[in-house]
């Protein structure tokens, strides 16, 4: 067994390998594994639409700006907006501050329905060779500051919650996937015989293409208890990415159906379909700032 790891480093050596690889192999060899925890399940605290399991470094602060337009086709599209250019559906400006490595605050505000949002977001578990999941909790609460449009919005709270338990794998460098069970609760809904707790499940991943591109899809099913005789017909939102790193900047190019950009928004109230031109063009930025310098030379920001 020794002459076979003796031939095995020697070869390794003589295909230019580095000291590092070389031992990480034979500690495999050996029957050795690292315990440490997986990070960097996801690069950004956002899939498309949705949160991803990650939260902000401690001290770092995230400036979020993103942007949906209108309709690419159908009614409302085509060369008479320039394709959903001319018009924004929504537009949101989000701080996320890390209270700590595994705790995240954050606060927005939308254009639509003039929502302010809070949230809040605990890593609970870190995948590792112990346990096969990285776990997050979400906790948001939003609220409509617009003024009121129909008498019945002056008796209705106007404010909603959303919890979520998002649960992600990252199965290699190239390839991650979460899902992300959930409930919203509100007070103010447009038609009377909507539900006002819903049930969502979600399912998201990324996929790894280069260095600094990866393609990122998400899909949240909310039509699980909702009646089918309501006024307008809603749908479940899709959404698919390109997200391009920069340095200390996210970029990301996206597709959805989703007019809306906050899930106390967008969960209830898609009522656009891929199949009929409701697709439309968005795109996020983000900027990461280390507002404390760590006296350890050794951590890094697990986002960027």
């Amino acid at each position: 067994m020794k002459k076979s790891k003796l031939l095995i480093a020697l070869l390794i050596s003589g295909l230019g390998v580095s000291a590092q690889d070389a031992d990480s192999l034979m500690n495999q060899l050996g029957g050795k594994s690292s315990n440490g925890p997986v990070n960097a399940t996801f690069k950004s605290t956002r899939i498309v639409l949705s949160h991803s399991t990650e939260t902000q470094k401690k001290y770092d602060l995230d400036l979020r700006i993103r942007h949906h337009f209108g309709d690419i086709g159908g009614e409302f599209g085509d060369s008479h907006t320039l394709f959903g250019l001319d018009g924004a559906t929504d537009l949101y400006i989000g701080l996320d501050y890390g209270i700590t490595n595994k705790l995240t605050v954050g606060v927005g505000r939308s254009k639509h329905d003039e929502l302010y949002n809070l949230f809040l977001k605990q890593k609970l578990v870190l995948q590792s060779d112990k346990f096969p999941f990285s776990t997050t909790l979400l906790a948001q609460s939003a609220w409509i500051t617009r003024e009121e449009r129909t008498a019945n919005e002056l008796k209705d709270s106007r404010s909603s919650y959303f919890l979520q338990a998002l649960i992600a794998r990252k199965f290699s460098e190239h390839f991650s996937l979460q899902i992300s069970p959930g409930y919203l609760i509100r007070q103010h809904m447009e038609d009377p015989l909507d539900e006002k707790g819903l049930f969502t499940a979600g399912i998201g991943g990324r996929l790894k293409l280069s260095k600094r591109m990866a393609f990122i899809a998400d899909y949240q099913l909310v039509n699980l208890t909702r009646s089918d005789k309501l006024e307008k017909t809603y749908y479940n939102p899709l959404g698919v990415g390109l997200e391009i790193e920069t340095g200390g900047h996210i970029f990301s190019l996206n597709f959805m159906n989703s007019e809306y950009i906050v899930e106390n928004n967008f969960l209830p109230g898609t009522n656009k379909s891929w199949t009929d031109g409701g697709v439309r063009f968005g795109f996020t930025i983000s900027r990461n700032f280390t507002l404390h310098k760590s006296k350890n030379p050794d951590i890094d920001s697990k986002i960027y």
